[in-house]
């Protein structure tokens, strides 16, 4: 592993357990070392199979846990077989159990069960019930166990310094659950999902799982587009169906992320000042809305004394070199100067990403800054929180402190 490697999820065709262990071995896992730390876990009368198909012309791994006729037999007799799959209503006990008395490493033993209790966690939202005395209706089956710590033996292999993941694609239509006939995504995966930013596409069906959601909910430290990376090797997924027109297959890339210098991206921008002692102030709010919205980067104005003790204000606008001309132009138009300054200036800005979180008055987009990989500020979005103030009637100050609190507590590990 090296020490800058990233990640990337890929989940605009959804996430399955299914589909992360076949991707996971289509990146260069192996299939005889997953089985053979599968076996440290009290589950027998199954084997693992993993074979190359095509989805939509693209060739990726199908990953799939065959069960014996025993266990087959074992299944049917703790529960019912739904959509293929054969069902034994374990408790969340019963699996962190079974998990911490395996000889698994600590770090698959840690991420396997916080995956369950995210899982125990939603399920116990959605039906009113502690985590502990939940049961897997969906996902306590011995091929779901096999996929969540499967999915964690290879990852241990791999161990990124950072995962990232695109935006989730959860599919549309509606889905058929032990109690009912759900929309797509049900209410586990909803849950799970809280704070991920999320999208439905022309797709039928349920696209991401409540096991994917949950690996997600472990693994995934941030959301968003491909960050800055060289790609080292890329491994394929593939979904149970093929659908036509749409490559259902899950794709994980490992790459090397950018330096620590390079991940503070340099540039050069133009710096535009005047000095201006008799212009009304309402006129400097209208100017810096007009300035902003036309393009500039930063625009405000600190006091100074002029000649013969005239009270003024210093102008400062920044903006890409490109743009010089135009807001040169805006100034003099928009303000009462006959003059200005402009130079070129060197400046570092950090990596960037917006990510929304959930708080009592409604969803609101955090910005993150941070250097190679590792958070050094945030701040919640100013007109999301002002919004939401108004709209629910509370003051703008609880509504930040809620929107920061959320945000720490779905990036704490």
């Amino acid at each position: 592993m090296g020490k800058n490697q990233i990640l990337y999820i890929d989940a605009s065709s959804g996430i399955s357990g299914d589909m992360t262990i076949g991707a996971l071995l289509d990146l260069g896992g192996r299939l005889e070392l997953l089985q053979e730390r599968l076996g440290s876990l009290t589950l027998r009368g199954y084997r693992l199979m993993a074979r190359k198909e095509l989805r939509a012309g693209i060739q990726a791994t199908k990953f799939d846990v065959v069960l014996d006729e025993t266990a087959k037999e074992v299944q049917g007799h703790h529960g019912k077989s739904h959509g293929g799959h054969h069902h034994h209503h374990r408790t969340f006990g019963e699996i962190r159990r079974m998990i911490e008395s395996s000889s698994l490493s600590a770090w698959v033993r840690e991420k396997s069960v916080s995956a369950f209790f995210k899982l125990a966690q939603a399920e116990g939202t959605v039906h009113n019930q502690p985590p502990e005395e939940v049961h897997f209706h969906e996902v306590g089956a011995l091929d779901s166990i096999v996929d969540i710590v499967g999915c964690m033996i290879l990852m241990e292999e791999l161990l990124p310094s950072r995962i990232v993941c695109s935006p989730v694609n959860v599919g549309r239509g509606t889905l058929e659950c032990r109690h009912g006939i759900y929309p797509v995504p049900g209410p586990a995966v909803e849950h799970l999902l809280r704070g991920v930013p999320t999208f439905s596409n022309e797709v039928e069906g349920e696209l991401t799982t409540p096991t994917g959601a949950a690996l997600l909910a472990v693994l995934a430290e941030s959301y968003g587009p491909r960050p800055l990376m060289s790609t080292l090797r890329a491994g394929y997924g593939a979904g149970t169906r093929d659908t036509p027109g749409s490559a259902n297959v899950l794709r994980l890339t490992l790459a090397e992320g950018a330096s620590a210098d390079a991940s503070i991206e340099k540039g050069e921008v133009a710096v535009i000042e005047a000095a201006i002692d008799d212009m009304s102030p309402q006129v400097w709010g209208y100017f810096q809305e007009r300035a902003l919205s036309a393009g500039a980067l930063d625009v405000y104005a600190v006091p100074a004394l002029m000649k013969k003790n005239r009270p003024a204000y210093v102008l400062t606008l920044l903006c890409d070199s490109a743009h010089l001309d135009e807001m040169v132009h805006l100034v003099f138009a928009e303000t009462t100067t006959i003059g200005l300054r402009y130079t070129a200036a060197r400046r570092r800005t950090l990596d960037r990403e917006i990510v929304q979180v959930q708080t009592d008055y409604g969803p609101v987009r955090i910005k993150v800054a941070s250097i190679q990989g590792r958070r050094v500020n945030f701040v919640p979005e100013y007109e999301d929180c002002r919004h939401l103030a108004a709209e629910r009637g509370v003051p703008l100050k609880d509504v930040t402190a809620a929107a920061s609190r959320a945000y720490l507590d779905a990036a704490r590990p």
